[in-house]
């Protein structure tokens, strides 16, 4: 499983798990990927901190929601060419949405 933040140009940012899909092994790179359960990363200064909180370097609260919320879709085709970047999610995020993902039955989906 790969679970990737992917910056889009609209400056969205999605946390999902992502493959790369090709048309033939041949070919050099992708011309979409595939994401799984996709959520919209949303970032937030902290209102309040706790004395153990205000020793770190980085006060954010952290929320996921699903990224096309109306839709009851899982999978998600996205061209390249709406792709900022794409980067490996530090492990608290990560562990934020693989949790979200198993309290929602989701987990069985990402594994499977």
């Amino acid at each position: 499983m790969s679970i990737k933040l992917t910056i889009l140009k609209s400056g969205e940012t999605i946390i999902s798990e992502m493959q790369e899909l090709v048309s033939d092994k041949n070919q050099a790179s992708p011309h979409a990927y595939l994401l799984t359960n996709p959520h919209r990363v949303k970032m937030e200064q902290k209102s309040f901190l706790t004395e153990e909180e205000n020793d770190k370097k980085y006060p954010i609260d952290v929320s996921l929601t699903p990224w096309i919320i109306l839709s009851s879709d899982k999978k998600y085709i996205l061209p390249v060419d709406c792709v900022m970047t794409i980067a490996e999610p530090i492990e608290g995020v990560k562990k934020l949405f693989l949790d979200k993902c198993e309290a929602f039955g989701i987990k069985e989906e990402l594994n499977g």
